[in-house]
């Protein structure tokens, strides 16, 4: 299995959920994560603020950093090669990157298909039948 690497620039929380005002984006990638390793799919997740020494000692990341500043981050690598910058990977890029199945994105269990908006489950996607987020 590929190997995924996200570093965030400096963050009060990763969840999104932190002050006034909820991050939908953080709150997502959050989400996401949270049901791969529920499917045993480990994405490593460094804030800048929470662990700086990773940055460092990643050469990828410290280099790409001295040309870009944090103004670039976030950076996803893929076994160590930078994947994509300045943003987080969207739904159907974690399933391409990582070769999975997009049913893994969703933690599916005890969701009742009627509260997505979805009455018609349909099998092999998400719990929603449209691979939508529930």
């Amino acid at each position: 299995m590929k190997k995924m690497t996200i570093f965030e620039p400096a963050l009060c929380c990763e969840t999104g959920v932190c002050g006034v005002s909820i991050d939908s984006e953080l709150l997502r990638i959050s989400t996401i994560l949270n049901s791969l390793k529920k499917h045993n799919v480990i994405v490593d997740r460094f804030n800048l603020n929470v662990a700086p020494m990773e940055f460092i000692n990643n050469k990828t990341i410290n280099d790409y950093i001295n040309v870009h500043g944090a103004d670039g981050l976030p950076v996803v690598l893929i076994d160590d090669v930078i994947s994509i910058t300045g943003r987080y990977p969207t739904n159907e890029e974690f399933v391409s990157l990582l070769s999975i199945p997009s049913d893994l994105l969703y933690n599916c269990e005890n969701i009742n298909p009627n509260e997505c908006n979805c009455a018609d489950n349909v099998e092999n996607t998400s719990c929603c039948g449209n691979d939508e987020s529930c």
